[in-house]
């Protein structure tokens, strides 16, 4: 099975967020960036479906970041190929970064694609959908389970309220992953390192594409303080009478 997994750099949430000085996007000169946490979870599901049944694994990136690292990780874990896309991905919402992994995967053998359900930079997780619909190919997202069984795969989809459905899609599909069935394996840094020495980063240099999206980014803030919580003392009686005055001069009641 050839499976291919495209990923995003994200920044490191450890980091403290900067607004730049158009007002209109973060500051990303001084952060950190890692791996989306889906995304990581598409890399460990696809080894694992390699040591499962075979087959050959390459991983896609933007030129973003400590990608390298990342990149070399995974060759760590099990990936066999390792490819980094060079250009300027100041902004690359899932409206264009579908389109630039659609010019990239559209001339090459592969079975499945795995991509994270949704990144904390695109929470609507649309890069994967925009991907399968510029590839026809069927899609589904927030899956958790995999079975391949002759030329199709059943998974698992959670739905809100924790309903769980079960589907059988043919292969070559593009697949949201949610969770691995495992967590991502540890790596150790001595075996980076091996991966550093071994492992290969192909740079392929990203198709100029322009994509409207309609949407325009007027503005970015940092949320207003509100005031701080109110400490309600004194009787069960006289405590439930100031949270109904409380409600009702807020017109909740």
């Amino acid at each position: 099975m050839k499976i291919i997994v495209p990923i995003k750099m994200v920044p490191d949430l450890v980091e403290e967020l900067e607004i730049d000085e158009s007002g209109k996007r973060l500051d990303t000169s001084f952060l950190r960036f890692t791996i989306n946490e889906a995304d990581d979870h598409a890399i460990e599901e696809a080894v694992i479906l390699k040591e499962k049944y075979g087959g050959e694994v390459t991983v896609i990136a933007p030129d973003i970041g400590e990608v390298d690292d990342v990149l070399y990780a995974a060759a760590a874990k099990g990936v066999d190929r390792l490819i980094k896309i060079m250009g300027d991905f100041e902004e690359l919402d899932s409206h264009l970064y579908a389109s630039i992994l659609t010019e990239m995967i559209k001339d090459m053998q592969y079975d499945l694609i795995l991509t994270g359900c949704e990144a904390i930079t695109d929470l609507d997780g649309q890069t994967g959908i925009f991907l399968a619909t510029n590839l026809s190919l069927p899609y589904i997202g927030l899956v958790s389970k995999y079975k391949k069984e002759d030329g199709s795969l059943c998974v698992n989809k959670e739905f809100p309220g924790g309903v769980y459905g079960e589907y059988k899609v043919e292969l070559p599909a593009v697949l949201g992953v949610m969770t691995a069935e495992k967590p991502p394996r540890y790596v150790p840094v001595a075996k980076i390192r091996a991966a550093m020495k071994s492992a290969q980063i192909e740079e392929i240099d990203a198709p100029e594409i322009k994509v409207e999206t309609g949407i325009e980014i007027e503005k970015m803030y940092m949320p207003e303080v509100g005031k701080g919580a109110e400490m309600i003392e004194g009787e069960p009686e006289e405590v439930a009478k100031k949270i109904a005055e409380a409600l009702q001069n807020k017109g909740l009641l």
